[in-house]
């Protein structure tokens, strides 16, 4: 097991390497960029294999201890060590993480975007899988920064290379905001490691805050809750991820809003949570303040550009939803009890397979009438999806309504916990105010319902002019899309699956927070 982690961050890292080697002859198949995209598959598939292996080996019965760790020291002068290791919260982002990235692998090996070398592509992919999966198996603060700056360059080259229109510009938004948020954020992890005198997340989490002051531990949560808040993204620090998804190819915004997204709200629960206690208290009204506004404020957002005649874009339309949906996983946080940060982890999973699928269903219909704008799309009565390719519109339906949290499917009960934890918040937090934030998001999910709604009735329905049939979903497609399909499901139907996993880990994450 602890071979098997070491091995699930690493082999990404030594697969880019070797995409940008020439082919070996007898494997190059039609030719050297068949090869490297096989070679991309074939690399996420065994990363994958062996994450689900180390899921089928994960001691069920104690999650909240870390497993399969590795502890050796690298810079003994600052107590800076290789330290890996899984619990309950990381494990299910470690197998959304490689679930994704060979999803992409494979739909790119039969739709690859137009741009340069797929070498190039395949290395950054790899590169980009690397650093995610070490974000969430990392317990040393320096690593945790160092492996989250990591996807920022891969990402930035994968949507200015690859990208549709303003990709350039779209490209710098993305890396300047992210950068400037990461440099506040390391600020704030070399205060809480000189402070307390290690770098170690575990052993910083036993102490739970008790060597840190209050003051260190507010100026910490605030420095480190920017740039956490930027990768998130939390109102008003989101205005960068409108334009990259917009602009980013296919499998970039599935892998941006699927997996990156994610590595921020990841932080909040095994940094600041456990770490900084006394900050996060202070700082946890205005977190669910700005949480809710980024629930409306994306839920307005996307019913302007879904109404007729807004020329709304619907991978911008996705992506706003992102910014509302985040809110509920940064509302569950900021709530500090064991029930709003399990249904904030629940809610994490959920998206990721949710907007993941969405993503790729979008790009299909952009792919099959060469535009993703909705009101060229739809016409004066509607794209009729249902009636010229009726598998992508009931996929691209089933989708909309997992997104907007119909109960059965997995968006609902990450959404549903987060509001539970706002009724009945962490003691020392105003109830009044939590109720108050719970009631704007829970209208939050009525206007969530009246977009996607809309969405579908615009882009699957409508009259069923004279036009050629469109090609229905792919052999491909349908390879790539079946287990988010399935995994939505599941997680609906059994949410005790995953709850089972993060529930025994975040109650002891918060030492003694109530059940």
């Amino acid at each position: 097991m602890q071979f098997l982690l070491a091995f699930i961050v690493v082999i990404p890292l030594i697969g880019a390497v070797a995409a940008l080697l020439p082919a070996p002859p007898g494997l190059r198949g039609t030719g050297p960029d068949q090869a490297v995209l096989r070679h991309g598959v074939t690399v996420t598939g065994a990363v994958l294999v062996a994450a689900i292996v180390l899921a089928a080996g994960f001691d069920h019965d104690h999650p909240s201890t870390m497993q399969a760790t590795t502890d050796i020291s690298w810079i003994p002068a600052l107590d800076v060590r290789i330290h890996l290791g899984i619990d309950g919260i990381s494990l299910p982002l470690l197998v959304l993480t490689a679930l994704l990235t060979f999803l992409c692998a494979l739909y790119s090996y039969f739709k690859l975007p137009a741009g340069p070398s797929p070498k190039a592509f395949v290395a950054l992919l790899l590169v980009l899988e690397s650093g995610t999966l070490a974000t969430f198996a990392v317990l040393d603060l320096l690593l945790f920064f160092l492996a989250f700056e990591m996807v920022l360059i891969p990402m930035y080259f994968l949507i200015a290379r690859w990208g549709g229109a303003r990709r350039q510009a779209a490209a710098w938004k993305f890396i300047l905001y992210t950068l400037l948020g990461s440099v506040v954020m390391l600020l704030g992890l070399l205060l809480i490691g000189l402070k307390s005198g290690t770098f170690d997340m575990v052993a910083l989490a036993t102490d739970n805050g008790r060597g840190l002051t209050s003051s260190v531990q507010v100026i910490a949560v605030l420095a480190i809750g920017i740039g956490l808040a930027v990768k998130t993204p939390m109102w008003p620090l989101h205005s960068w991820l409108p334009d990259a998804h917009t602009a980013a190819p296919t499998v970039g915004s599935v892998l941006l809003a699927g997996v990156l997204l994610k590595m921020g709200t990841y932080g909040f629960v095994r940094i600041l949570l456990p770490i900084t206690p006394d900050g996060m208290h202070t700082f946890a009204p205005y977190l669910a303040a700005f949480a809710v506004v980024g629930i409306i404020y994306g839920s307005l957002a996307c019913l302007a550009l879904v109404r007729p005649g807004s020329k709304g874009d619907l991978k911008r339309l996705i992506a706003y939803s992102s910014v509302g949906h985040m809110g509920f996983v940064l509302l569950g946080i900021a709530s500090m009890t064991p029930t709003g940060v399990n249904g904030a982890l629940f809610a994490n999973i959920a998206h990721g397979l949710i907007t993941g699928l969405l993503f790729f269903l979008v790009g299909a219909v952009k792919d099959r009438y060469g535009t993703a704008d909705l009101d060229t799309l739809s016409g004066a009565t509607g794209a009729a999806l249902y009636g010229r390719a009726p598998r992508l519109g009931g996929l691209l339906a089933f989708a909309a309504v997992a997104s907007l949290g119909l109960p059965g499917l997995a968006g609902f009960w990450g959404e549903m916990l987060a509001l539970f934890g706002s009724f009945d918040p962490a003691d020392g937090l105003s109830r009044p105010a939590f109720l108050t934030f719970m009631s704007i998001a829970a209208f939050g999910t009525l206007l969530t319902a009246a977009y996607m709604l809309m969405l579908v009735r615009r882009v699957c329905m409508g009259e069923k002019r004279e036009e050629p049939q469109l090609a229905d979903v792919r052999t491909y497609e349908f390879a790539a899309w079946t287990p988010l399909v399935g995994l939505t499901v599941l997680a609906g139907l059994w949410p005790a699956a995953l709850l089972g996993l993060t529930d025994p880990a975040v109650q002891k994450l918060l030492a003694g927070g109530k059940s």
